[in-house]
């Protein structure tokens, strides 16, 4: 009866050890990793190209891209990359959208240069509601609900749809990003490019519950170059990686407008 004891006794010591082994070890490769989603939309309309700001956020967009795909200087490394434009010569005109695979292998040179020929600018209008439409259509379809979704526009964010009567700002309070509301718990929107005016309307007029919303002013997006290194490799460009993280990839707090 002891020696039937003392192996019990041995055996479950043994098995403690070997589930605190377990427990303590490091995740094998390959572990999953937590979700995320990056919608990234370039706006395309003639508006945004006579401010001459879309070559300057095409190349923004290329090495955002880049340095995300790759997790450079601790940026968030997203699950799932879209790419797509709005802005065309009809209004509700539907645009596709690239997957991470099509820049993955590209560096940032290649990814400006897919960027320009996939989504030239014209002289269409901007209308943004069909451009969240087919975002919530393309989370919902790729399984990406509740994951955490973060959508960058490149744009002027002037809307081309008509004010109504004695209300210039109804424009604004008409953009519907209902759809996006309740497709994850952390949906931000983050507006680059527009002027300060237009950046204070979205955020104080554009109706939200849940969505957040970041803007940062064409002022501001102008300065992105000098913190960039033309003759360096992405790798050593700690500098704009602080950049990004700093100014565009701020964390924002729920606080929307009914």
């Amino acid at each position: 009866m002891r020696v039937s004891h003392m192996s019990t006794v041995r055996g479950a010591a043994l098995a403690l050890v070997l589930s605190v082994g377990v427990a303590c070890a490091p995740p094998a490769d390959g572990a999953r990793v937590a979700r995320s989603t990056l919608v990234i939309g370039i706006d395309v309309s003639g508006s945004f190209r006579g401010k001459a700001h879309y070559e300057s956020a095409i190349d923004f967009a290329a090495n955002y891209l880049y340095a995300h795909i790759h997790g450079l200087g601790g940026l968030k490394q997203p699950t799932a990359v879209f790419v797509g434009s709005f802005g065309g010569e009809k209004p509700g005109e539907t645009k596709s959208f690239q997957p991470i695979d099509t820049f993955r292998n590209m560096s940032v040179a290649q990814i400006a240069a897919f960027l320009r020929k996939q989504y030239p600018s014209n002289d269409g209008l901007t209308d943004f509601n069909p451009f969240f439409e087919r975002v919530g259509t393309l989370v919902k379809r790729q399984n990406l609900v509740l994951s955490p979704l973060n959508i960058v526009m490149l744009t002027d964010g002037l809307p081309d749809t008509p004010s109504e009567k004695n209300d210039s700002l109804s424009k604004y309070k008409n953009i519907n990003v209902s759809g996006l509301e309740y497709l994850s718990k952390n949906t931000t929107i983050r507006l680059l490019y527009p002027r300060p005016t237009v950046a204070v309307h979205w955020e104080k007029k554009v109706p939200r519950r849940r969505v957040r919303m970041w803007t940062v002013d064409d002022e501001v997006m102008a300065t992105w170059r000098s913190h960039y290194h033309a003759t360096a490799k992405p790798e050593t460009q700690p500098e704009l990686w602080k950049w990004m993280a700093d100014n565009v990839d701020f964390r924002v707090r729920s606080g929307g407008i009914l």
